[in-house]
């Protein structure tokens, strides 16, 4: 007599697919369907007539632009951070492993609170640049401040566990043979940690196109100067202008899915490349 499968206490393939597919399209698929069905409605004339006004052309370059240089930032930075907490034990590292994910926790509004009270040219930090002629806060550079704070933890938490899954008897190897530790990084570090960087740098770039608490009270939202695309897209809705709004959403959401997609690909050849060698 052939013996009845025992039921298991995990869904099943069917029910946990139904129940992933469901969650997606509520939360994330169906929104951005009705956005774009929205934008479709503007048709394209309508959308490159929002995108060709000077402030929507402005906003939506600070953002990219900014965003970034921050996020090319984080991404060398986290590796460094990265590296530091994984191969070396000293005072204070689980202590600074924890601060890594506070601007996960952080209140945005907080975080832009406290980087504008300490960037402002009384702060603690912002008068010692301002003797020096630099000003950080409500200008470009304030954004670009805030940027790089939110989009780190994406930087460092994508690579971290990568670097202590390398074996550091191949580093020794690689030293054994005459490499200098400059090849060691380059030949043998580096190529394996590539695919995680990269991931982290798109994950930290689309955090900074899409903020907005943090940015706001540090940008000092000067149209032209430092208003951010989110902002204006607020400020059309107040504004009533529902399709000026729904062109500007349009336009960031086409921008950072083509990054992505970008990205994805870079990825894809990545590891292509590494199976290879």
């Amino acid at each position: 007599m052939r013996r009845l499968k025992e039921p298991s206490a995990i869904p099943g393939f069917g029910l946990a697919l139904g129940y992933s597919l469901l969650y997606l399209g509520l939360i994330v698929l169906i929104p951005l369907a009705a956005l774009v069905l929205k934008a479709a409605g503007l048709g394209f004339g309508g959308i490159w007539a929002v995108a060709s006004e000077p402030r929507v052309l402005a906003a939506l370059r600070v953002s990219f632009a900014i965003s970034l240089a921050a996020a090319l930032v984080d991404s060398a930075f986290g590796l460094l951070v990265a590296w530091v907490l994984t191969r070396y034990r000293f005072p204070g590292r689980k202590l600074f492993d924890a601060a890594v994910d506070l601007p996960f926790a952080l209140p945005t509004a907080v975080a832009g609170i406290a980087l504008a009270t300490l960037y402002a040219p009384a702060g603690w930090i912002g008068a010692p640049l301002a003797s020096f002629g630099i000003n950080v806060a409500f200008t470009p550079l304030g954004i670009f401040v805030a940027l790089v704070f939110v989009g780190l933890p994406f930087a460092v938490r994508m690579v971290q566990p990568l670097i202590a899954e390398i074996d550091r008897e191949v580093e020794e190897a690689s030293a054994t043979l005459g490499a200098s530790r400059v090849q060691i990084m380059r030949r043998v570090v580096l190529p394996a940690l590539v695919p995680a960087i990269l991931t982290g740098f798109a994950l930290a770039f689309a955090r900074c196109v899409s903020e907005y608490g943090s940015v706001i009270f540090i940008a000092g939202n000067l149209p032209y100067v430092s208003e951010i695309a989110p902002l204006l897209i607020v400020i059309k809705l107040e504004e009533y202008n529902y399709a000026g709004a729904t062109g500007i959403a349009a336009i960031m959401l086409a921008a950072s899915f083509l990054t992505l997609f970008t990205i994805n690909l870079v990825q894809a050849w990545s590891r292509r490349r590494l199976g290879h060698a």
